[in-house]
């Protein structure tokens, strides 16, 4: 369980608040859902055919301040813990501590959820009265309630809600503070963990503060719902200690850590009414026969030694550590089958293993344990809080066991680094990870939806001065797998690498498959990242650290640069506006150079400070871009005052063969006028020479984000002169809240890095922030093409010209295609030549230009077109027509008689043979003897043999003449002649 600590209050909320943190409804049964909506299966069954190739997708976030009362402002805190469905699964119910009341949402569309309103526990009962939990019985929703004065008089009720109208039909006295509740399949019980919790603030009588024992002890309510109606429902309480309050044997023996102060958790319920229960600060596990009300076994959950953990908040993400006897005091409790339970191992005062097990119910043994694992998938996919490191590192709190679309799962959430491990436990020896899902902070109620092949997942984090919102989000199991991730790590030496707050991105020249990213302040030192987007989801294949001198730098890395000329160029944001520096690496990361920026920049600077950085290349050197975040002030101290004007921010550029600066203003869009809002740039990238592309982003998340875009703007022929600052006229060229919003999960605030790669390709990526005041979720989008979205700066001209502007048929001549592209651009790509529709003509250019060999022209008029299909930065094109005359190819004839004499009327054997340059001709030829035809023959490109009948006597000339065609000219061979006798 999690404890949210809040201003101080009076004695009896500051011990109610501290219900904050409730465990979900988990188990076969979760609340009546298994028995209402799917039939519950006792025996652990294989995944069936129908889940293969699937996932959970998410469909929808739902901030809960949505569903607050009208006369309620949306800033009020709000948040939505732990949750059930109705019978149908189209209400969801959601327990709203922090506000004291429960809503309900519709989602009968899971893509759309509806407020449904919500019920004030005020009305009902006192104003400091909260819900701790939630369960469906049938047309009831069961609102268990804290009423606690004070942590050492607590008490609670079981408020029974009618789900039509929500009207209280019944309350019944549950002697105690209660936390969790669960339904038994059969709904014949309701069993309620009366937790009496603990005073952290308290030392008890020789202990530390917050020690047990703190009494009144905990104990179990079970209710009877046979009844027909509830009035007819009976509350009957299963005490853990003995009457005179000293320790049951049972729970000495199994070396409870303060067996007279339980401090029961978390409750489920098997097919057989078994009731297992957590006793989380006394790292214990209870089974109680809910039938005869006996407690039939009492085992240690025991602890945990192993490797392959983070443990110290040092920036650094390093899998390197262990944990050493660590008692689990696990959280969230969950039956697999009927004889293994699973517990979310949160651990509390004591403890806490960073991961979640599977226990045998009958003895108390481990069946299994996921060690670090449930810590390195954390890493893996960008979502590890190192600020938690020191303590419980991602903190397992919720867990839920379902079978869906055939398929047992276990969902395992992460209190800490807001997210849901899934997990085939088809097998309870053996959890194979599936899949995770991301989710608000403080994931905390995790509601399996089987008849719907839904989850939903509620979050108790709600901080609304940073729009970290409490929400519910909506998952459906469907075919292929899910968007998310859409960036993870790869594995070195068995430890994925550690990452996170990818603030900048940069290609690698000429690499298209490749893009280096880089990491914030978050991680020490500073870090470049190798990313293979040719995979999905691209994956960071290496970590580079930043050095100078050999030792590992700290920064705060906003942006990179990879150079043609190898190395990187970084930009630092400093905490002081002197701190905002260039910095020059080599290949292997080590800095080789750092450039300042002019005091007369810097004096204006308090933070804010760099956001991006690129560089072009042309024949007066190097030249290096940089944007700086938001304006300059002429008091750093008051930043009311601008030095450049209303939202005019700076884009530097750096001339590396002189050392020169020159500055260019940009005019943001306005915030917000509510305040919390602001406006700035948070990269850099060069389209081409004279072209720069810039994110610009507001300060907002969630549902009120309004602006991520990617604008262009076009540099000057001409330096501005000393004391001008030129404001570049922009053009809006991508709208990326589209593809925030196309996750269905909350609208991350930080876009911050954008390149295009060596093929064209658009790559972008928001900052988690490291989890600081954010969910931790990163986005790692691809925007298509550059041609597509800076079509416009990157068009380009296509020319073809002729060596000559007439050919003849046959033949094959060579053109020439030119392609010009942007400034210092040089196109590449194929080219098509065309007469009219028919391809005449293919080419490659290269380096601007193609020579292309023509074929297959037809005889005639032609008129010529190059078609460019375009390069990774240079847009398609088609030149002017060129006319080109194609006259018939020449041909030659050749006749061969085999005889020189023969007798009148005899036959002789010819041979006529018609060639063509460059080509076959076919036709009609005749064999004349004079001008008289003796034989008509047709030819096809090989030598015909005919027999020729001679009737005159005398010498005769023969001859043979092609006749010509469509596309070749007539020839006549040589004259043969014949002696022909009588």
């Amino acid at each position: 369980m999690s404890r949210t600590p809040l201003p101080a209050r009076p004695s009896r909320l500051a011990l109610v608040v501290r219900s904050i943190g409730r465990p979900a409804l988990v188990g076969v049964a979760a609340g009546a859902l298994a028995a209402a909506v799917l039939p519950a299966t006792g025996a652990t069954a294989a995944p069936s055919d129908a889940a293969a190739g699937q996932s959970f997708h998410r469909t929808a976030t739902y901030p809960v301040y949505k569903n607050l009362p009208k006369d309620v402002a949306a800033s009020s805190a709000t948040v939505a813990e732990i949750s059930d469905v109705s019978k149908d699964g189209r209400t969801l119910v959601y327990t709203d501590a922090l506000g004291k009341r429960i809503g309900f949402l519709d989602i009968t569309d899971p893509k759309a959820p509806v407020g449904a309103g919500s019920l004030s526990l005020a009305k009902l009962g006192d104003t400091d009265d909260q819900p701790t939990s939630v369960a469906v019985v049938g047309t009831y929703v069961l609102v268990v309630v804290d009423t606690s004065e004070s942590f050492a008089k607590p008490s609670g009720r079981l408020d029974v809600v009618r789900l039509s109208d929500s009207k209280r039909i019944r309350s019944i006295e549950l002697d105690g503070q209660p936390d969790s509740i669960d339904i038994s399949a059969d709904e014949s019980y309701a069993a309620i963990a009366i937790e009496n919790q603990r005073d952290e603030e308290l030392a008890p009588s020789g202990k530390a503060k917050g020690d047990l024992p703190q009494l009144p002890a905990g104990f179990v309510q079970v209710v009877d719902l046979a009844g027909a109606s509830p009035a007819d429902w009976v509350a009957h309480r299963i005490d853990l200690v003995n009457d005179d309050g000293s320790a049951l044997p049972s729970f000495v023996d199994a070396k409870i850590v303060e067996p007279t102060d339980p401090e029961p958790e978390y409750v489920s319920i098997n097919s057989k009414n078994k009731l297992a229960l957590t006793l989380q600060e006394n790292n214990g596990i209870v089974v109680i026969d809910l039938a005869t009300r006996a407690i039939e076994k009492v085992f240690s959950a025991g602890a945990v030694t192993a490797s392959g953990f983070d443990t110290k908040k040092d920036g650094k993400i390093s899998l390197t550590d262990s944990l050493t006897n660590v008692v689990r005091e696990p959280d969230a409790i969950g039956w697999v089958d009927d004889t293994h339970v699973a517990t979310a191992n949160e651990g509390d005062w004591k403890g806490g293993s960073r991961g979640w097990s599977v226990f045998d119910a009958t003895d108390g043994s481990v069946v299994w344990d996921a060690g670090s694992s449930f810590e390195k998938i954390a890493v893996k996919h960008g979502l590890y809080n190192d600020d938690r490191a020191g303590k419980k590192g991602p903190e397992p709190e919720g867990l839920s066991i379902a079978t869906v679309g055939g398929t047992k799962y276990a969902f395992v959430g992460s209190e800490r680094s807001n997210f849901v491990a899934v997990y085939d436990i088809s097998d309870a020896s053996a959890p194979v990870f599936r899949q995770i899902l991301p989710a608000t902070n403080g994931p905390e109620g995790i509601l399996p939806i089987p008849g719907r092949d839904l989850l939903a997942v509620s979050s108790e984090t709600d901080t609304a001065a940073t729009n970290v919102r409490a929400s519910v989000s909506l998952y459906q199991l469907g075919d292929g797998p899910d968007t998310f991730p859409s960036i993870v790590s790869d594995d070195v030496a068995g430890n994925p690498i550690g990452w996170s707050a990818l603030g900048a991105l940069s290609a690698k020249p000429g690499d298209a498959s490749t893009i280096y990213a880089a990491s914030d302040s978050v991680l020490k030192p500073g870090q470049i990242f190798t990313v293979d987007v040719a995979a999905t989801p691209a994956r960071i294949t290496r970590a580079l650290p930043v050095t100078k001198d050999g030792v590992g730098v700290d920064l705060d890395i906003e942006g990179i640069f990879a150079r043609p000329q190898g190395g990187f160029w970084l930009a630092n944001e400093g905490a002081t506006g002197a701190g905002n520096v260039l910095h020059r690496t080599d290949a292997d990361g080590a800095v080789q150079e750092t450039v300042t920026l002019p005091t007369s920049i810097t004096s204006h600077i308090k933070n804010w400070g760099l956001e991006g950085i690129t560089a072009t290349n042309d024949a007066k050197g190097e030249h290096v871009f940089v944007a700086l975040q938001r304006q300059l002030w002429t008091d750093v101290n008051d930043q009311t005052e601008t030095v450049d004007g209303d939202n005019v921010v700076r884009i530097g550029r750096y001339d590396v063969s002189d050392k020169s600066w020159h500055w260019f203003g940009y005019q943001l869009e306005n915030p917000q006028r509510d305040g919390s809002d602001w406006v700035g740039l948070s990269e850099i990238t060069a389209v081409d020479d004279d072209t720069l592309a810039v994110i610009e982003r507001d300060k907002l998340n969630g549902p009120n984000a309004r602006n991520k875009r990617i604008y262009t703007v076009d540099l000057p022929s001409t330096d501005p002169k000393n004391g001008e600052l030129p404001v570049l006229d922009k053009k809006l060229a991508i709208d990326v809240l589209p593809a925030l919003r196309a996750t269905n999960g909350w609208t991350q605030e930080k876009l911050e890095g954008f390149t295009i790669a060596a093929d064209g390709a658009l790559y972008a990526v928001t900052d988690n922030d490291g989890l600081k005041d954010a969910t931790g979720e990163t986005d790692f989008l691809r925007l298509g093409r550059a041609v597509d979205a800076f079509g416009d700066q990157l068009r380009g001209t296509t020319t073809l010209s002729l060596s000559s502007p007439s050919t003849a048929y046959g033949q094959k001549p060579t053109v020439t295609v030119a392609v010009s592209g942007a400034k210092g651009i040089v196109p590449s790509g194929p080219v098509t030549i065309k007469d009219g529709s028919t391809v005449v003509g293919r080419g490659t250019v290269q380096d601007g230009t193609a020579q292309v060999t023509l074929s297959g022209l037809r005889v005639g008029s032609l008129t010529l077109v190059a078609e460019y299909a375009g390069g990774p930065r240079t847009p398609a094109s088609a030149s002017a027509p060129v006319s080109l005359t194609v006259a018939k190819g020449a041909t030659s004839t050749r006749l061969s008689v085999a005889k020189r004499s023969a007798r009148k009327g005899s036959k002789v054997t010819a041979k006529v043979t018609v060639t063509g340059t460059g080509f076959t001709p076919t036709g009609r030829v005749q064999i004349k003897d004079g001008n008289k035809v003796v034989k008509t023959l047709t030819v096809s490109g090989a030598t015909r043999t005919v027999s020729v009948k001679l009737t005159s006597t005398g010498r005769r000339a023969l001859r043979a003449v092609y006749v010509g065609s469509a596309t070749a000219a007539p020839s006549t061979s040589a004259i043969d002649r014949v002696r022909v006798r009588r």
